[in-house]
């Protein structure tokens, strides 16, 4: 602490001696007092305060120059709220001409910044502006303390878009592109810190930072790399961005790719992160699989890290979405390792992992003969009772996809699915319950000859079984509902299973909840406006299919 006032010493003849005013000489006296028993003084109020003030306030440079090294160090060992009285001295520290002075001024704020209620102060009091100015120093030490403090006040969420406005984001921009890594890396970690909303991301892109954070993908400081990394994959949340980004970054998918491989994990996350956002778009979901993404990304779900798991897996989902991407996912090895994920102790994981199959499966019949045996529809079965109810939406509707899929149907049968359907339509969750009842009706249509043993075995079990799943859905009220249990209805009536059919024809609760869905559903023949004309259509459909079953019934 002594360097900060040595300017105060008898002079060792290279500088003339001080003239000072008495106030100037009983603050520096004071001050002096006050470091001897720092542990016990408090700097941000009364006397010390004031004597750190004068010092301020003087127009002798290195009484300032002392002020302002003794404010960095305090606040490197202190940082706590403090009030306007404390903040000012240091932003007319800020004014001075003097790069020492500069320097500690701006590390003293910046330290001081890491409370949250001095950044709003700070910002509130002017001191972008006189830090903005501070950034285009041509002093390095200056350039970085400038920047660092910026970074701290842009962690504030009130603060962000005030700085964005400031002018200070092309500055911060030149300055990513810095010599010296100090400053480089505050200044990424300035630009990350303003990509966490949408307008804010617009500012940066207009600023011309998209082309420095690319670039700087391929720094070799990772920390560097983090926050470019970080950057691009928040930029890359928004549609607008992805397709400016797909305009005029063409190295920038494969640069991402290769950072997937880093030896650094949170680079790896930031980097597949980049990499899921800009797969919401169809033609970079092509683009990744061409830049070799696959082999990394099955690589990665092989490993115990969550945050990066979830990112390969979230990943992998958007990638799949694409047709011309299936059979490639199944054939650079993604099943078993996605089919392991159901068992991760992880919601987010198993959603998106159920996702991936269920896309995989939606157009193909070799792609679904390939999941069911890598053992998809057996893991899926075994554990989705047990599951949330957002896992339990995505494998029902991947039940309804494979149920569709008439080439799989005695698989479907031989694996016991509907024991699991059942249940499921008692879920509280529409989606559950709907894709739930959409699988059993059509495993319910064209039943042959030997699979009819399936239905009449789950026709009372488990849960009032097939019987139960057509009396609820009957008298559920809900259109949708008797839609699914009228068609399964004439599916049954239609195959050709004299017991099968007899179940329906003998069952008085059946009959007479078809006549009285029937009897609800009249379409109405007064004027009315399109939302009536939508439920008059849903009628109109369940009439037709109530006349159908009339005339099998005779």
């Amino acid at each position: 602490m002594g360097a900060c006032c040595s300017c105060l010493g008898s002079s060792d003849g290279s500088h003339p001696q001080l003239l000072l005013a008495e106030n100037e000489r009983e603050a520096i006296s004071a001050l002096l007092q006050y470091l001897e028993n720092r542990s016990d003084v408090d700097f941000f109020s009364n006397g010390p305060l004031r004597a750190l003030s004068t010092l301020v306030y003087s127009e002798n440079i290195d009484l300032q120059r002392s002020a302002a090294l003794a404010f960095a160090e305090i606040t490197e060992k202190d940082v706590r709220e403090v009030n306007r009285d404390v903040l000012e001295p240091i932003l007319i520290l800020l004014q001075s001409n003097d790069s020492e002075v500069q320097r500690a001024a701006c590390g003293a704020l910046g330290n001081l910044a890491v409370n949250t209620e001095n950044k709003i102060l700070i910002v509130e009091m002017g001191g972008l502006e006189p830090l903005i100015r501070q950034m285009m120093s041509t002093n390095i030490e200056v350039q970085c303390n400038a920047v660092g403090c910026i970074t701290n006040l842009a962690t504030q969420d009130d603060n962000k878009l005030k700085i964005a406005k400031s002018g200070a984001l092309i500055p911060l921009t030149k300055l990513a592109k810095s010599k010296d890594i100090r400053v480089q890396r505050n200044a990424t970690g300035a630009l990350l810190n303003m990509t966490h909303s949408h307008e804010n991301r617009q500012e940066l892109v207009n600023a011309g930072a998209v082309p420095v954070l690319v670039s700087l993908l391929s720094n070799e400081d990772s920390d560097v790399q983090y926050y470019c990394t970080t950057a691009l994959s928040n930029i890359a949340v928004d549609e607008t961005n992805r397709k400016k980004l797909a305009s005029t970054e063409p190295k920038l998918i494969t640069q991402l790719v290769n950072l997937m491989d880093s030896p650094s994990p949170r680079i790896q996350c930031q980097a597949t992160l980049a990499l899921r956002n800009l797969a919401s778009d169809s033609g970079y979901q092509v683009e990744i699989v061409r830049a070799g993404g696959l082999p990394h990304l099955v690589q990665l779900l092989t490993g115990n890290h969550q945050p990066l798991l979830l990112a390969a897996v979230a990943c992998i989902r958007n990638l799949s979405i694409h047709p011309s991407n299936e059979a490639l996912i199944i054939e650079a090895g993604f099943l078993k390792p996605l089919i392991a994920l159901l068992d991760y102790n992880d919601e987010e994981i198993q959603c998106h992992a159920v996702s991936t199959l269920r896309n995989l499966a939606a157009s193909s019949e070799k792609n679904r003969t390939a999941l069911i045996q890598a053992g998809a529809l057996s893991k899926c079965e075994e554990l989705v009772l047990k599951l949330p109810l957002s896992v339990q939406s995505e494998i029902s509707a991947c039940f309804a996809i494979l149920a569709l899929a008439d080439d799989l149907r005695p698989q479907l049968y031989e694996s016991h699915i509907i024991d699991v359907l059942i249940p499921l339509t008692f879920s509280e969750n529409g989606e559950v319950c709907g894709n739930s009842a959409a699988a059993l009706a059509n495993l319910c249509s064209r039943v042959s000859s030997a699979h009819g043993k399936y239905i009449l075995n789950n026709w009372n079990q488990p849960d009032e079984g097939i019987y139960g799943f057509l009396l609820r859905f009957l008298q559920s009220g809900s259109a949708t509902f008797e839609h699914i249990a009228l068609w399964t209805i004439l599916q049954l009536l239609e195959c050709n299973n004299d017991d099968i059919q007899a179940l329906i024809k003998e069952s008085e609760p059946i009959l007479s909840g078809i006549k009285n869905s029937s009897a609800s559903q009249q379409p109405n023949s007064t004027n009315s406006d399109s939302n009536d004309d939508q439920f008059n259509d849903a009628k109109v459909e369940l009439n037709y299919l109530y006349q159908q079953i009339l005339q099998i019934l005779g």
